[in-house]
């Protein structure tokens, strides 16, 4: 299976792609693609990796990713019925060079600013009808509901899902170094992960592995690993009322909760008895 750079199926001069994926689980390898990515989650919830950033993705969600921006999708375990999502795929560049720079169309250039990053909205009742009819759509049809979604997306508040962006375009060999290091961990996290065990398996040394990372990510590869366990935690805080915030902590892969009570809060803003009390009410 390819890493990357990820070719999207697609018909020959088909512009606008419409892909529906019912699943147990979503495609789980870090790749990136030309096209820019609008996806409606239907059914399914779990981890998004996006950039340098850990978000996470439930039922509801329009998931907005930016061309060669990387990301890979991580579906909760055990779920017991299938993942849904219906995704389009275009390019700016789709319907001809110029034609989203048109002055007709100032009204959605803020959408193509925002997907640079990646961003996430929860989809109103509109937004679900538009997805839905564009399944048995004509092409024409599936065209006029692109501008409609995309003119939608810029007026609803939206979260971002990254704050840096590697310019260079991943190669394959590069992909397939930090698919493996993306893989390991989010199978792995709940355990104790040291640098050596991480440096191995992206067949580098210490030092190299810390530097390559760093430059990929903007960030420390156990910061990653900490906001990977911390968005774990917040999960279950929502889901599992009944685990203590210690065991919580444990099942994240703290093996400390002063620890997990201090990453919790430099990443979250708020300490986890807080956040949990604010989840329970809400």
């Amino acid at each position: 299976m390819k890493v990357l750079p990820f070719q999207i199926p697609k018909p020959e001069n088909d512009a606008l792609v419409l892909q529906e994926d019912i699943e147990f689980a979503f495609y789980n390898k870090l790749h990136q693609h030309e096209e820019i990515q609008i996806s409606l989650i239907v059914k399914g919830e779990g981890t998004l990796i996006v950039g340098d950033t850990i978000n996470n993705f439930k039922a509801g969600n329009i998931l907005v990713l930016g061309s060669n921006l990387p990301h890979v999708f991580q579906s909760s375990e055990n779920l017991k019925e299938k993942s849904h999502m219906i995704t389009l795929f275009f390019t700016k560049d789709s319907f001809g060079n110029d034609f989203f720079d048109l002055q007709e169309l100032n009204e959605i250039n803020g959408f193509f600013k925002q997907a640079k990053h990646g961003f996430k909205i929860v989809a109103d009742k509109s937004i679900l009808k538009l997805f839905l009819e564009m399944k048995t759509a004509s092409k024409l049809e599936r065209f006029i509901s692109l501008l409609q979604l995309l003119k939608k997306t810029v007026s609803l508040e939206y979260e971002s899902l990254s704050s840096f962006i590697y310019e260079k375009k991943y190669s394959a060999v590069e992909g397939k170094r930090m698919q493996d290091v993306f893989e390991f961990t989010m199978n792995n996290y709940t355990k104790e992960i040291s640098l050596n065990n991480v440096a191995n398996i992206a067949s580098m040394t210490k030092n190299a592995f810390c530097k390559y990372f760093k430059k990929r990510t903007n960030k420390s590869y156990f910061q990653f690993l900490n906001e990977l366990r911390i968005e774990n935690a917040s999960k279950l805080i929502v889901s599992n009322t009944d685990f203590t915030l210690a065991e919580i902590a444990y099942k994240s892969g703290f093996n400390n909760i002063s620890n997990f009570n201090r990453q919790f809060k430099s990443i979250k803003k708020m300490s986890p008895s807080t956040f949990k009390k604010i989840k329970n009410n809400s």
